[in-house]
């Protein structure tokens, strides 16, 4: 039995495949394939379903799943411990990201700079990058499947995951100009039961900006009528430009996109978005995890220390400009 088999099994599963492990192992496809049916003769019992469209771990291999997790995380402690004595920092940092963080600097925080200088001190360092909903990025950061992330956040961090808040911003309805909610309006502000039936335009479900609308709305005594939705919040304006219905975004969201579009504060109660850097507590680390994270958090205006709870990090007030570019990374994704 060799660590390489135990890898290629837990990735098969974690993948639900072969062919998507050996992407990400960067092994072929029959090799992954060979390597565990190896591993399985050698243990005499079937560890894979293959049947179906996604390989499936069998009653015996979800039982021995934890024992080769276990295996390869005593051994990846070992590599840290003897890549702490040495100095030398190597492994592999899982990062996920809300759709159009890594495209924008957010209330100072330059994700793709950050992970290059990073990439540049640290060559020996794997990076896995990748884009998916707030909720999803919990659930993995729950499940340590990621490290870090920066996501939308809809409430309060759930137990063992930190939020450090880079950005909040006031939700607002864009509507066309001509729309009877802009001469119902009270100086730029609706209440948000003047969004009951309406048709709305929102991000999909799993974003923390569509959790906050729906949560808001149940409280308000009535279900959100979304008939859009779209993962990015430009993709909203446009929708909205074309008289779509009501979008639910973020303020400054619709800078430069289009001019006849009326940004109407929501109210009664006020909503907003939100963008944090989220990690695991109660778990140290790895070294490489840990140096990421430093980075990442000293790249925040004013940084606090980390904790268990909600950091709000002190910044200024975005300007409209600053602000269009901080919407477009998708506060409450």
């Amino acid at each position: 039995m060799e660590l390489a088999q135990l890898r290629y099994f837990v990735t098969v599963v974690e993948e639900g495949g072969f062919t998507r492990a050996g992407v990400r192992l960067h092994v072929s496809q029959p090799g992954v394939s060979a390597q565990v049916r190896q591993l399985e003769r050698e243990l005499g019992v079937r560890l894979l379903d293959r049947c179906g469209r996604r390989v499936t771990p069998t009653e015996a291999g979800t039982a021995l799943l934890s024992y080769a997790r276990a295996a390869l995380a005593a051994v990846e402690g070992m590599r840290r411990t003897a890549d702490e004595i040495s100095g030398l920092l190597r492994g592999r940092v899982a990062v996920g990201l809300i759709p159009g963080a890594a495209g924008a600097v957010v209330a100072g925080l330059d994700v793709v700079g950050v992970l290059g200088d990073f990439h540049a001190a640290h060559p020996g360092v794997e990076i896995a990058l990748s884009e998916d909903t707030s909720e999803r990025m919990l659930a993995g950061l729950s499940s340590g499947e990621l490290d870090l992330a920066v996501i939308g956040p809809a409430g309060d961090p759930p137990p063992g995951i930190a939020f450090q808040v880079v950005l909040d911003q006031p939700l607002v309805a864009l509507v066309r100009a001509g729309d009877p909610l802009v001469r119902e309006s009270a100086h730029g502000r609706i209440p948000l039961a003047a969004l009951r039936a309406r048709a709305l335009i929102s991000l999909p479900r799993g974003t923390g900006l569509r959790a906050v609308l729906e949560r808001a709305c149940t409280e308000a005594g009535f279900a959100p009528r979304v008939d859009f939705e779209a993962a990015a919040p430009p993709v909203l304006v446009r929708l909205a430009a074309r008289g779509l219905g009501a979008a639910v975004v973020p303020a400054g969201a619709e800078a430069g996109v289009a001019d006849d579009l009326v940004a109407l504060r929501i109210v009664e109660p006020a909503l907003s978005g939100r963008v944090a850097l989220a990690w695991r507590t109660g778990v140290p680390p790895g070294p490489a995890a840990a140096h990421l994270l430093a980075r990442l958090r000293a790249g925040l205006t004013g940084a606090a220390e980390p904790a268990g709870h909600v950091e709000p990090a002190p910044a200024r007030t975005p300007e409209p400009a600053d602000a269009a570019g901080a919407a477009a990374a998708g506060p409450g994704r």
